[in-house]
């Protein structure tokens, strides 16, 4: 494998455990120490010099297998949640497709009694707030919300509950109650770099309520509950190959690509009879609640495993008394 001129390979000494070594790197306390040497602005970079000089703890080698031991436990459960979340989400898309796409389940043409609309039928749509960066924190605090960016979605669609980088404190949102996301809301990237699409259109579905607060550049996609269109059939639908694809040639294009709120709303889309949406969100909804339980779960862990890792580091707790 080779690697370009803006990455760095570090091989571990006979006297550290490379797992170990990879806990310490992204773990939240070297983190912060690196955005305090990273230098420029419009591109910034983190000088080698610099990152050589940086301390890091290094207990006996036996200690450092135990610690990378217990932490892997914890990321190969979230890897199980992942593949599992991978199924249950191919389950739904297999009937998003029956039902919506190739309309399988009625015997593959679109029922006389279906309505042709847009997506700003079914849903309630709103920008995120343009916080300015020099409000946002860097590291939580009590009483903060999560600040939901673009980086909070996944590539083809998801949440990636790490992507939280900012916090805004919940003292200062009084007049801002409409960005505040709930359990079951649609996030949509809409901008993306325009050399290489990877988000552009894609969809996360939150997994909570009030804890995050949705920031510009993210559209937030709500249910109106339409003929009893639901969550599912927004997020499913805004992830697949033909909308995503018709969305994408909408999108203006610059040194950016960005989506507009009216392309948005404006998506074509065939909205069924209230007993088909109703017979749709019982095969789905269960499926994605699934999918959002393993999702918390996931963020949990992730939480559990950085918390762990400077108290192991530091001897705050006694590896031999973890069991996991």
């Amino acid at each position: 494998m080779r690697i370009n001129s803006g990455m760095l390979i570090i091989r571990c000494h006979e006297m550290v455990d490379y797992k170990y070594l990879y806990y310490v790197l992204r773990g939240r306390g070297f983190q912060q120490q690196i955005r305090q040497i990273v230098t420029g602005s419009a591109q910034p970079q983190l000088p080698k010099s610099h990152l050589l000089k940086m301390l890091i703890a290094i207990p006996p080698l036996s200690v450092q297998k135990q610690i990378s031991s217990i932490l892997d436990k914890i990321d190969k459960k979230i890897a199980n949640n992942n593949r599992i979340n991978d199924n249950l989400l191919q389950q739904a898309f297999s009937i998003l497709s029956s039902f919506f796409i190739d309309f399988s389940h009625f015997d593959g043409s679109v029922p006389d009694d279906w309505e042709q609309g847009t997506l700003g039928d079914i849903i309630d749509f709103s920008n995120g707030y343009a916080f300015k960066s020099k409000e946002l924190l860097d590291a939580p605090l009590p009483d903060c919300y999560k600040v939901f960016k673009q980086g909070h979605i996944n590539r083809g669609g998801g949440f990636n509950s790490s992507g939280t980088k900012s916090w805004y404190p919940v003292s200062k949102c009084s007049k801002l109650s409409k960005y505040v996301l709930r359990k079951g809301d649609v996030l949509m990237a809409m901008t993306d770099m325009k050399d290489n699409v990877a988000i552009l259109g894609n969809t996360a579905l939150m997994t909570v309520d009030n804890q995050y607060i949705v920031n510009q550049r993210v559209g937030l996609l709500r249910s109106n509950g339409y003929k009893s269109t639901s969550f599912a059939y927004i997020y499913l639908l805004t992830n697949s190959f033909d909308f995503l694809k018709n969305l994408r040639r909408r999108a203006n294009s610059g040194v950016q690509v960005n989506l507009s709120s009216f392309e948005i709303k404006n998506s074509p889309l065939w909205i069924a009879p209230d007993s088909v949406n109703k017979e749709f969100n019982a095969l789905t909804e269960p499926l994605l609640s699934m999918i959002m339980a393993n999702d918390i779960e996931n963020q949990k862990l992730a939480e559990l495993r950085d918390t762990l890792l400077p108290k192991l580091i530091s001897g705050e707790l006694d590896v031999s008394n973890i069991s996991l």
